[in-house]
């Protein structure tokens, strides 16, 4: 990282560099969004981004500024995935080579689609930070341009485009939502949007499961335990001190976690309401604005950043059914019934009478919690919510059945 922090004319330089090769995406108001938030509510589509994600427009912003011994001697960097594809994207178009070294748990769908944007590819360790130690014996050993995910200030202007945008896109702006990882695109974005007008609101959304930048934030020292999450992206294990202290204790208003089964509500709200397919770290901002709606001064026009739409197909099915659930739109339900003819015909009537859809069923003899002529049946309901829920249950229960376990 250059040794002065970024100032405003650095993001507006970087968005010279960047025009006419990262896209302006577009900033849309949604009404359901701000029906579901309580104010005036834009989205900001990132995740419709070149590679899926805003990093290309800091990778690019730094990789532009080497000389051609330096692109010719290599690029290299350290990512779960969307920073991997900026930087690759980046490095082919200005005529270099990416070497990007990702952790073994990256998604297959962030590590093919790196590949083939022209990178080659080192699998490492289990998390970023183990990644990221590999990454640096790599460039020393090989006297790569090593281009860093946040610690870099090219790279905090060229996020930071983001909010010139922002602040052309949505007239009157009161305040802005977003995902918090190492920092970089929240340090540009504020920095710019304070710049312009400081009496708008910045907000950041960590991951529950990697909540050390909020821990630094808040001034909060007891330990705390990485833990895997839908939101990758943001999983960083120790968050950056050079981060913090330029950038995010003087732009940021305040900073949130949000857990697992929020973002994948608010993924399953985007993919519903605003057509939007975003990861779970691109959902973080929505899941946050959503959640501390009461809790912060949003004002009357806010943007949430939707920062990335990389997500892991096999994993879309899971957050489908975690955000559905979250809800009460969808539940399973297992019961014991005395073992004998018609009593699962009775159950499935109880859920046509209350108009639930079955999705799936399991039939079982074998079980600890089952008495010698019991058998245990599991539904994976569609619901309407928690009460329609709730009554299917009660129902169950007066034709005779013990409930073993519901989720709702």
């Amino acid at each position: 990282m250059r040794s002065h922090p970024v100032t405003f004319k650095d993001i507006e330089a970087a968005s010279e560099t960047l025009n006419g090769v990262a896209l302006k995406t577009t900033c849309e108001y949604s009404r359901s969004a701000s029906q579901y938030i309580g104010t005036n509510t834009f989205l900001k589509f990132e995740n419709q981004q070149l590679t899926g994600s805003f990093k290309i427009r800091g990778a690019y912003n730094k990789i532009s500024k080497l000389n051609d011994e330096q692109k010719a001697r290599g690029i290299s960097a350290c990512s779960a995935g969307n920073h991997a594809q900026g930087v690759a994207y980046s490095a082919k178009a200005l005529g270099s080579t990416a070497h990007i070294v990702m952790p073994e748990t990256a998604p297959l769908s962030k590590i093919e689609a790196t590949k083939n944007y022209g990178a080659k590819i080192h699998l490492h360790g289990e998390v970023f930070d183990e990644a990221y130690d590999f990454c640096q014996k790599l460039t020393k050993e090989n006297n790569y341009e090593f281009v860093h995910p946040y610690e870099d200030a090219d790279v905090i202007a060229g996020q930071g485009t983001i909010g010139l945008e922002l602040y052309e896109q949505v007239k009157n702006l009161s305040s802005v939502v977003i995902g918090v990882g190492g920092g970089g695109l929240s340090s540009g974005t504020a920095l710019a949007l304070k710049t312009l007008n400081p009496k708008i609101k910045v907000y950041g959304a960590v991951a529950e499961s990697a909540p050390g930048m909020s821990h630094m934030y808040h001034g909060i020292n007891k330990p705390y335990e990485c833990r895997p999450t839908i939101a990758d992206g943001i999983a960083i294990k120790k968050p950056s001190k050079i981060i913090y202290e330029n950038y995010l204790c003087k732009y940021m208003d305040d900073i949130i976690t949000v857990n697992d089964n929020e973002m994948a509500e608010a993924m399953v709200f985007l993919i519903e309401r605003a057509k939007a397919v975003v990861e779970g770290a691109g959902a973080a901002g929505f899941a946050a604005a959503r959640k501390a709606k009461d809790k912060w001064d949003l004002g009357e026009n806010t943007a949430v950043i939707l920062c990335g739409g990389n997500i892991d197909l096999n994993l879309i099915a899971t957050v489908v059914e975690k955000g559905l659930s979250s809800t009460g739109r969808m539940t399973r339900v297992e019961v014991a019934v005395d073992d004998m003819p018609g009593n699962l015909a009775r159950l499935t009537g109880i859920i046509a009478e209350e108009k639930a859809n079955v999705v799936h069923v399991n039939h079982s003899r074998v079980g600890s919690k089952l008495g010698l002529r019991e058998t245990s049946i599991e539904f994976v309901l569609s619901t309407k919510d928690k009460e329609h829920i709730a009554r299917i249950i009660k129902s169950f229960e007066k034709a005779g059945a013990r409930v073993l376990r519901a989720s709702f």
